[in-house]
């Protein structure tokens, strides 16, 4: 079993910026991509972006540039800086833990709220 508790969602200004976190515990696989998918209203979630292990990464093309994804192995923590945010970014957010075999896990969402 993995657990994940993610913070930093919230109200921001278009243009402005936030920090998202999610904890990893639990049974962690030393080999495992993480990442960051969202839901807007009537919309189907979608990732964002992802990190592997290795350190490698994919964005969402809609992101690119402004968005950033990186992790702390020693933590089992995964973070996603958002700048530049706009009114579409809108959405909850939820962390995903997927190892090299078995089950992924999700978060509980957070949610990210862009006001213009």
């Amino acid at each position: 079993q993995v657990h994940l508790v993610e913070s930093g969602g919230g109200l921001v200004q278009a243009g402005g910026s936030l920090r998202l976190s999610c904890a990893a515990s639990g049974s962690i696989s030393s080999i495992n991509v993480m990442g960051w998918y969202r839901q807007a209203p009537g919309k189907q979630r979608e990732l964002v972006a992802r990190i592997n292990s290795d350190g490698s990464t994919n964005y969402l093309g809609s992101v690119k540039g402004r968005f950033t994804i990186s992790r702390d192995n020693a933590k089992n923590t995964v973070y996603l800086q958002m700048n530049s945010l706009k009114l579409e970014d809108t959405g909850v957010y939820y962390c995903n833990y997927k190892p090299l075999t078995g089950y992924d896990y999700w978060g509980q969402g957070t949610q990210v709220t862009v006001s213009s």
